[in-house]
């Protein structure tokens, strides 16, 4: 099937109150394109460079971008006011470099906390009894607003990603009763293309698909590591 009966498809699943993140990365730009005229304005990449290579090209202005990879702080620098949301809130290194890179230029960074909540050695993100220090941080800086969590859990059965998925949701909700400084729990980004149905049932309202938009990815047309 072509990327517009793909995206079609997918719509007629989800609800129209589920924020779709259409993941490019490694496709070619006229991918994206294709996808851009079937509706989609939500594009995640993975990549910094990638992302930034993309975004020199991209006319349509738009598209938000989303960073949905792991971010090294090294690379902060290269994404202030590009990205619409980054997923990828991992560390209080991380939130003291965005903060930095983007009050020197004026500008406000949306984020999600990732939670590794399979504890997967494999899997970046923050562990649960990390997140009270790291809230507390998020609440002390000026241009760092959180919006919600990201999680990417463990491969698994269906028992297991649900599994998964209801501790996000209890964490989710618990975070959305208590009122914090710079802190709303508006996103809950979680499910791809192999479990999004699943994700939704237990209460995503933000997924990310790529090989379910785009087809099979090819990797050995992008090396570089980030």
């Amino acid at each position: 099937m072509s990327i517009a009966e793909n995206i079609k498809n997918i719509k007629n699943i989800i609800e129209d109150d589920i924020n779709l993140i259409a993941v490019s990365k490694t496709k070619p730009f006229k991918d994206i394109e294709e996808a851009y005229n079937a509706g989609i304005r939500n594009f995640g990449e993975n990549k910094v460079q990638e992302l930034s290579s993309k975004m020199e090209i991209c006319k349509h202005k738009d598209i938000r971008w989303h960073l949905i990879g792991h971010l090294q702080r090294n690379k902060v620098k290269y994404i202030v006011g590009k990205v619409y949301l980054i997923h990828s809130l991992d560390s209080v290194r991380l939130l003291n470099e965005i903060e930095k890179q983007y009050k020197s230029n004026g500008e406000i960074a949306n984020v999600l906390i990732q939670i590794n909540i399979g504890r997967d050695g494999n899997k970046t993100g923050l562990l649960i009894e990390d997140l009270d220090e790291l809230i507390s941080l998020c609440e002390k800086c000026d241009n760092v607003k959180v919006k919600g969590l990201m999680a990417i859990i463990p491969i698994g059965d269906e028992k297991q990603c649900r599994k998964y998925f209801k501790e996000m949701k209890t964490l989710f909700d618990k975070l959305k009763r208590n009122t914090f400084k710079n802190i709303e729990m508006k996103y809950l980004s979680m499910g791809m293309t192999g479990d999004y149905k699943i994700a939704i049932e237990e209460g995503s309202n933000m997924v990310r698909i790529g090989e379910g938009v785009f087809g099979k990815r090819n990797y050995n047309i992008n090396k570089e590591e980030d």
